[in-house]
């Protein structure tokens, strides 16, 4: 009995080696600027936190990027390229900091943060270009889900509409090789945004620039965050004049934009 059981120990032992030691079906490039900032995040804005309220890690860990650069297209993978986890903390757009900030924002440590950045930017945990998130209403409906819907609690003035996501109007692919996602969608008109509206938001939500156009869900994504007694919109900015990570005031922000998507993230444990 006592050999059978030290023999079942050395199995276990011997495939946790070889799993452990099996390498990932994807690379995932870090530079060491990255690699650094990664550590300072840790250090300074979510371990000394740990069980504070998740969105005011949110803000916390957001706060981190405030003046990086802003820059599209840093992710790698397409219909005929290998999908890779990218994780670039010297550049952002805007989907990008908010998937990093999330994973950061649940995450003790560097292989947490991996596995979390999997989880958040990927449907079903697998790092392939068909399965990335590539809108931002896929957060609450593709699986898993993390994060849920507001809107509607938000603002009794809400709009409900249904698109065929990645559809032109020619009924050719915005995206190729993703297919058509006909999706249900509810926003608040950018006229019934208000001081009001602003107080049901919370501090970590976020935000979706809503589009008229029936390709996308929105064109624009951010953070939602309170200091200085104000509401801001935390976002990366690709305006000429901003090119970064910066605070703009909300209610100025949204007020010519056709309206907004909130959603808030899962409480999870970190």
């Amino acid at each position: 009995m006592r050999g059978k059981t030290w023999l079942l120990l050395l199995l276990s032992a011997c495939l946790a080696s070889c799993a452990a030691s099996e390498p990932r079906e994807y690379q995932t490039p870090i530079s060491s600027p990255t690699e650094k900032k990664l550590d300072d995040i840790f250090r300074t804005f979510v371990r000394p936190r740990k069980g504070q309220d998740h969105g005011e890690i949110i803000n916390r860990v957001s706060a981190a990027f405030l003046g990086t650069a802003y820059r599209g297209g840093t992710l790698i993978g397409g219909p005929d390229v290998k999908e890779a986890l990218v994780v670039n903390f010297s550049f952002v757009d805007c989907t990008t900091l908010i998937e990093y900030v999330e994973a950061l924002s649940r995450s003790h440590d560097r292989e947490t943060f991996l596995r979390n950045l999997v989880h958040i930017r990927y449907a079903n945990d697998k790092v392939t270009y068909t399965s990335r998130r590539h809108f931002f209403s896929d957060w609450y409906s593709r699986q898993p889900r993390i994060a849920r819907d507001v809107t509607a609690e938000i603002s009794p003035d809400y709009v409900t509409v249904e698109k065929d996501l990645n559809r032109l109007p020619n009924g050719e692919p915005d995206l190729p090789g993703i297919g058509f996602t006909p999706r249900k969608l509810t926003y608040i008109p950018a006229a019934a945004i208000n001081e009001n509206v602003l107080h049901h938001l919370r501090t970590g939500d976020y935000v979706g620039i809503y589009s008229f156009g029936e390709q996308e869900d929105v064109s624009h994504v951010g953070i939602v965050v309170r200091h200085d007694g104000r509401v801001w919109f935390r976002n990366a900015s690709s305006l000429p004049e901003n090119e970064k990570v910066i605070d703009s005031p909300f209610l100025d922000y949204i007020r010519f934009k056709p309206g907004m998507i909130v959603i808030r993230a899962e409480q999870t444990g970190y």
